[in-house]
């Protein structure tokens, strides 16, 4: 969308979205969300990150169609639904003559950064300080932790589709819908025909590559008829033969001339043993032969067929038949659907917390509970942390995007793990956290107890601190 565009939009989504409190977030794609507002009335926002086709206004679709077509919510997606569920909107600007509009809430600011190569979504504190972001930043001032600023014009490209819609009545979400409803499908059309064709000419290719070295294994076996010509008038001429070194001059009774030839053999061989490694290259030789040349016309038979398919699918691509190629690459038609998958349900055991960075925390309770969040639920990127000197709780910061841990979260968990402890009345305690990949459980020790390859250490005050509980 370009600066026309996006001026034109802001003043509409304004209108609709003050007032309103967000209430669902849906991953449509990794850089597609769909944010659902409800007030007086229903509304969906939708914003692409994009960087060939950055966009934002609102779209109508039915909740199940969306749920049908989510996949599953990334790190961002779960922290904008949980700090934002049930906060209003207080304000929907566009920051300066820029392509970067700014949803302000009453404690957080949702920044969309539709700039091309540095398109973004950062959601920001009230200070306007970076706590999450939905792809990885570009230029300073877009690094989490970090005060906001606007991207350099070197950091920036235009968008590849540009509608003009600038005259659209009486809605420019609407206008703006259909115009990217239609483009979307043409790309994804035009991905799909390109998978065909690509697979096709992907096939035919390795076909040639067997063809090729099925006949050079050909050519190197020679000509089967050869070698027994050469055992019999090895065995036939043994009593005149002459040889030199490798070299057996020998008379081709075969010939009307009966000319003298050459055959090489090897000059500890006796002529007996020449004759023999002829004869057994040639049974190689006739057998190879039988078994390529049947192969050979398999593949020649097969590579017939692709050919003939490759202008199927030539005219599956003018008559729009997605059906067939559908069928053809092997894919589900609902592409997005290929990333969804069901997310865990967290045991009653296992105390979930959201950092102020927006990083979830989980917290276990009993020592069965530990066993289970170390085990089965915590990733090797994942932090996880336990009090040094007292018995407690297995914590774990998530971190599925892998991104760097802020060291405000550090010192959030690390209280919980403090204060989940037997040292929990201490006025400071010790925290020990590392990588879960570090972490190893020894066969045989009691539920709870494990194994730090190496480790940091952290002194903070137990306690809950700023970390949110989320109930479920």
């Amino acid at each position: 969308m370009n600066i026309e565009l996006i001026e034109k939009v802001v003043p509409e989504l304004s209108e609709a979205l003050i007032g309103t409190k967000l209430r669902n977030v849906f991953q449509l794609s990794a850089d597609r969300l769909a944010i659902a507002f409800v007030g007086e009335d229903f509304h969906l926002l939708f914003i692409s990150v994009e960087p060939r086709d950055p966009r934002i206004y609102l779209i109508r679709r039915r909740l199940r169609d969306l749920k049908r077509g989510s996949i599953h919510p990334s790190h961002f997606a779960v922290s904008l639904e949980k700090l934002l569920t049930d906060s209003p909107v207080v304000g929907f600007d566009q920051i300066g003559a820029d392509r970067v509009v700014q949803i302000g809430f009453s404690e957080h600011r949702l920044v969309a950064q539709l700039t091309g190569k540095s398109s973004n979504l950062f959601l920001l504190d009230n200070k306007g300080t970076v706590l999450q972001t939905s792809r990885k930043p570009i230029g300073e001032g877009q690094a989490v932790g970090s005060t906001y600023r606007l991207p350099t014009r070197a950091e920036k490209e235009h968008a590849s589709s540009e509608p003009d819609l600038l005259s659209a009545d009486p809605s420019i979400s609407e206008s703006l819908d259909v115009h990217f409803r239609a483009w979307d499908e043409q790309q994804d059309f035009e991905s799909l025909s390109d998978a065909a064709r690509t697979k096709n000419r992907r096939e035919i290719a390795k076909l040639n590559r067997l063809l090729k070295n099925l006949n050079e294994d050909l050519t190197e076996h020679g000509v089967a008829e050869q070698w027994k010509r050469f055992g019999d008038l090895l065995l036939a001429n043994q009593a005149t033969a002459e040889r030199t070194r490798n070299v057996v001059r020998v008379r081709d009774l075969f010939d009307e001339s009966a000319a003298i030839i050459e055959i090489e053999a090897d000059e500890n061989d006796s002529i007996t043993e020449a004759a023999q490694k002829y004869f057994r290259r040639y049974m190689k030789a006739r057998n190879a032969r039988t078994a390529v040349e049947n192969r050979l016309s398999e593949l020649e038979s097969k590579k017939r067929r692709l050919e003939n398919l490759g202008a199927r699918i030539e005219t599956a691509i003018q008559e729009k038949d997605q059906e067939f190629l559908w069928e053809f690459v092997g894919k589900k038609k609902v592409v997005a659907q290929k990333n969804k998958r069901k997310a865990p349900t967290l045991p009653s055991g296992i105390r979930p917390y959201l950092s102020s960075d927006g990083f979830e925390i989980l917290v276990g309770k009993k020592a069965t509970d530990n066993d289970y969040l170390t085990s089965r639920i915590a990733n090797s990127r994942d932090t996880w942390m336990h009090a040094a000197d007292y018995p407690g709780s297995h914590v774990v910061i998530r971190n599925p995007d892998n991104k760097e841990v802020p060291h405000r979260t550090l010192i959030e968990a690390a209280q919980l793990a403090a204060f989940f402890s037997q040292g929990k009345k201490q006025t400071k305690a010790a925290v020990h956290y590392t990588l879960k990949k570090f972490v190893n459980k020894p066969k045989g020790v009691a539920p709870g107890l494990v194994r730090l390859a190496s480790f940091k250490t952290i002194l903070v005050e137990p306690k809950v601190g700023e970390a949110k509980a989320i109930t479920r």
